[in-house]
């Protein structure tokens, strides 16, 4: 089996190769470990590797492994709970998953408590599926609005996860999020808010090709960097 420096040397020349394949610059994707299932000493390994991005889904894991490896750069990719908010705000570089309007203004308190502004990405249900968290499409905007009043606030994009084991339907999602994304930079062209709309967060392991053909500037990569199991086709 390839070690994990192989794994990942591979794997970002396929995400290259695929963008080529799109028309796109490698350089415009990124590619966030998922940590979220592996202890210390793999995060290590992984930063060996080369990689310096990682998400987390639990506020606990994200301290830890932040304060592991603090000169790297932290992603919170789970649910948000309004009474860990100050420790996600304290750690997280970029928040992925904003989508309760309440959540808003705790981030505010604690970013502004810190001197920080917090950058996030409001998560979008674009599949509609009931399991999934997310705002609806036409949600939105209004979310925008109340973002952007918060000076503690940065909104860099929009973030969402496709149906499971249909590729066709996880490119339709991925492209409907970029399509809802060029939208909103229309609607509030010549704002902030629209000026900041830079990233699309969408694909993992078993879908990436179809998010980075849609348009991802970040993926979501988990089982297919750490997992030595996970079956790749290189």
């Amino acid at each position: 089996m390839m070690d994990l420096e192989e794994r990942y040397r591979r794997l970002a020349e396929e995400v290259a190769r695929c963008c080529q394949t799109s028309g796109r610059n490698p350089d415009e994707v990124r590619i966030v470990a998922v940590s979220k299932t592996v202890g210390i000493d793999a995060v290590g390994h992984a930063v060996a590797a080369g990689v310096h991005d990682f998400g987390e889904n639990r506020p606990e894991g994200l301290l830890e492994k932040c304060q592991a490896f603090p000169a790297e750069t932290w992603h919170f990719i789970g649910n948000i709970q309004s009474r860990r908010i100050p420790d996600i705000v304290a750690h997280a570089a970029l928040v992925h998953s904003l989508c309760q309007p309440h959540h808003v203004d705790h981030i505010e308190r604690a970013a502004a408590a810190l001197g920080k502004v917090q950058d996030v990405l409001l998560e979008v249900n674009v599949s509609g599926e009931a399991s999934k968290e997310g705002l609806a499409p036409q949600e939105v905007a209004a979310m925008l609005e109340c973002c952007g009043g918060k000076p503690h606030i940065r909104v860099r994009g929009l973030m969402t996860m496709a149906p499971q084991g249909d590729l066709a339907e996880a490119r339709h999602c991925f492209e409907g999020l970029a399509q809802l994304a060029d939208r909103m930079r229309q609607d509030f062209a010549g704002t902030p808010v629209g000026e900041g709309l830079h990233d699309l967060s969408m694909g993992m392991s078993e879908d990436w090709r179809e998010a980075v053909a849609a348009g991802a500037t970040i993926i979501r990569l988990g089982r297919i960097i750490f997992d030595e199991g996970y079956r790749t086709p290189w």
